[in-house]
């Protein structure tokens, strides 16, 4: 409150200690010099300095803050000089005011903003360039119609017929350098590149070179009736202007801004299938992988982990624990469980990748995938050696290790926050963790794992709509750019190392889920923090919906959750989790899971559409509905940043209370 407020407080007169907590709020300060002069006044301590005035600026929420550390210090010598207590403090007496640690620099707290600005400007820049490109494309077909008038008439030398046509000629000339002027060189370099693109797309094969090696790919299929079809299908154009929107909002696969897909054409060697399993002992949930990847040459398991595990606590007799372990996930407590999770599984092998939903402890469960991954190769050599790594050798093994293992950790604290309430630490304290994780990264090298999984399948599954679902987890994702640009990492050291996680519902949004959100990562990650091509690509894993199950008639789920997974399909995820019919009742059965894993294998490899790769890119409706998600989403940028951000507005709970207000009104 106001100074004046400080009057009225009578207990100024007898308090011992006086703390001011939220120390990191705009005027701290004067509030402190305040309370000190109030303090001092009432007791009538004149002969003492001001600053001697046991007053203590603190922040509660922040970890080993040192004004809570001094208010406990001085508490002790309180409780020793009134009591005769003989217990002194070991914690030395910190000096100075409280420093709020801050997670996004104060230089950088209007991120979103930024970024709403970025992608306007980009969209209005790629609309003024297609608008010349028109330009220019109508004064050449003049030119050249003008051209052709000529070249049919006869010969008459240089009568007055002709002089008019010739400086109609020549202005026409001038006017197409003017427009010129207004195309970027790339742009233009683009243009003159169409016949090579469609004739690239018109060979037997497309070829790419991926890490210095060439990659060959069919770009056909061949349907039952003998049908070439074509696994990217290219536009029609005709006017330059529909091109350079095309390649500014749209482009191929594997162009920038990657709206229809991060890669040129889908792996063959490789479905995108991606089955959740955890239940029970380790032992269990390691059956369970062996049948869900029984016959598959690719080993895409998706680990969950038990409550008990989520909120970092050991099986126990505990009333609030007994009850829970292995309870809807697998209970992991000891690097012998994980070991026991991942047995039978070669977790190097390229063609092996593990995800872990865990949040809260997930540098410690991540640490034991590790060493599990670690310890598995050093059993490899003592077999092939016949003896016990050395000490260099198990350096050596460990520093490959880490770098061939492939998957993703979750790690997502602010989901957590907003949506699944799974927190055992301070946000600022998990964030801290999250970024140590990414530097182990960055300084050994571990390219293969994601060291984050940004998931928008909690907050959606929490109630929120798609366009919240989807605004939220790329603030969030744009916030842990901005913490870790904070702590000295390069864009391009640790973007490459972040994944998505998006639900697929029955709303029409979740057509366009993955094509905005590449498509708004590829610029921002560009224009603003000028990032690589690599670090440009989002690359999501789409689980269905949830909520949208049914507990009554479950049955019918399947039709549901087989349409969620052609959106996901037809937007080229990179990664699918198809739920079990029965998901909504009961814990998956074996037959419930083996006909949710039939409705990606039935769709990928039988389902006609599916043999084409941008089937919805360029259909008015997909159009529109792409536009009209993307403003939806920077309009929400917009109200995030003027509530102080992603963090700021979690400590007013923006972001969880619209969640509960979309979740009584949305339909699943």
């Amino acid at each position: 409150g106001a100074p004046s407020q400080l009057e009225k407080i009578d207990m100024l007169d007898f308090a011992d200690l006086v703390a001011i907590n939220k120390f990191d709020r705009r005027g701290s300060l004067d509030a402190l010099r305040d309370v000190r002069k109030q303090l001092q006044r009432n007791q009538g301590r004149f002969d003492e300095p001001l600053d001697a005035m046991p007053v203590f600026g603190t922040m509660a929420s922040q970890f080993h803050d040192r004004g809570i550390n001094a208010l406990y210090v001085g508490l002790i010598d309180q409780l020793t000089r009134k009591t005769g207590w003989a217990r002194a403090s070991t914690l030395a007496l910190p000096t100075g005011l409280p420093e709020r640690a801050s997670i996004i620099p104060a230089d950088r707290a209007h991120y979103l903003l930024d970024i709403v600005r970025v992608v306007r400007s980009y969209r209005h820049a790629v609309e003024a360039t297609a608008q010349a490109a028109t330009r220019y494309y109508q004064l050449q077909g003049a030119h050249d119609t003008l051209q052709l008038s000529a070249d049919s008439r006869p010969d008459r030398g240089e009568d007055d017929a002709v002089k008019p046509a010739v400086a109609v000629d020549q202005a026409l000339l001038d006017a197409m350098g003017r427009v010129r002027q207004q195309i970027p060189e790339s742009v233009w370099r683009q243009l003159q590149a169409v016949p090579d693109l469609l004739a690239r797309y018109k060979a037997p094969e497309l070829i790419t070179h991926v890490r210095g090696r060439e990659l060959r790919q069919p770009l056909f299929t061949t349907s039952l009736s003998g049908l070439a079809i074509p696994r990217v299908a290219l536009p029609r154009f005709h006017d330059w202007g529909d091109w350079v929107r095309f390649f500014g909002l749209e482009n191929v696969p594997g162009e920038f801004p990657y709206t229809a897909g991060v890669f040129a054409l889908k792996r063959t060697d490789e479905e995108p299938r991606r089955q959740f399993a955890g239940e029970g002992t380790p032992e269990r949930t390691n059956r369970r992988f062996h049948y869900l990847s029984q016959g598959d040459p690719a080993k895409r398991l998706s680990t969950a982990f038990d409550s008990v595990t989520l909120y970092g606590e050991d099986p126990d007799y505990r009333p609030d624990i007994y009850g829970k372990v292995g309870e809807s996930g697998v209970s992991i407590c000891t690097l012998a469980d994980m070991e026991k999770l991942y047995a039978g599984f070669d977790l190097t092998d390229p063609s092996t990748s593990v995800s872990m939903t865990i949040n809260g402890p997930a540098p410690v469960l991540l640490a034991m995938f590790f060493n599990t991954a670690i310890n598995q190769q050093l059993r490899v050599f003592m077999e092939r050696a016949g003896r016990p790594a050395a000490a260099t050798e198990r350096q050596e093994i460990a520093a490959r290790t880490v770098a061939a293992v492939r998957g993703t950790v979750q790690a997502d604290i602010l989901k957590e926050d907003q949506g699944q309430n799974t927190c055992i630490f301070s946000t600022e304290f998990a964030l801290r963790m999250m970024g140590d994780i990414q530097q182990y990264f960055v300084d050994h090298g571990v390219r293969n794992y994601y060291s984050v999984s940004i998931s928008g399948y909690h907050i959606a599954e929490a109630g929120a709509n798609p366009i919240s679902q989807l605004a939220f987890t790329l603030a969030n994702a744009f916030t842990y750019v901005e913490y870790y640009r904070s702590r000295g990492m390069d864009i391009d050291q640790f973007a490459p190392n972040l994944s998505f996680l998006f639900s697929n519902g029955m709303d029409p949004e979740y057509s366009v889920m993955g094509r905005v959100a590449r498509r708004l990562w590829a610029i921002v990650i560009r224009e603003l923090y000028g990032g690589s091509e690599r670090s440009q690509k989002l690359k999501y894993h789409i689980q269905t919906s949830g909520r949208s199950l049914h507990a009554q008639e479950v049955d019918f789920n399947d039709i549901r959750t087989t349409l969620q997974a052609l959106l996901a399909i037809y937007d080229n995820c990179n990664s699918l989790h198809t739920n079990a019919y029965d998901e909504a009742i009961t814990t998956p059965t074996e037959e419930s899971v083996r006909r949710a894993m039939a409705i990606q294998m039935i769709i990928n490899r039988e389902f006609g559409m599916a043999k084409n790769e941008n089937p919805t890119q360029g259909a008015f409706f997909i159009d529109e509905l792409t536009d009209l998600v993307e403003a939806a989403v920077l309009d929400e940028f917009s109200r995030l940043h003027d509530r102080g951000g992603v963090l700021g507005a979690m400590e007013t709970q923006y972001q969880r209370g619209k969640i509960q207000e979309e979740s009584l009104t949305t339909k699943p």
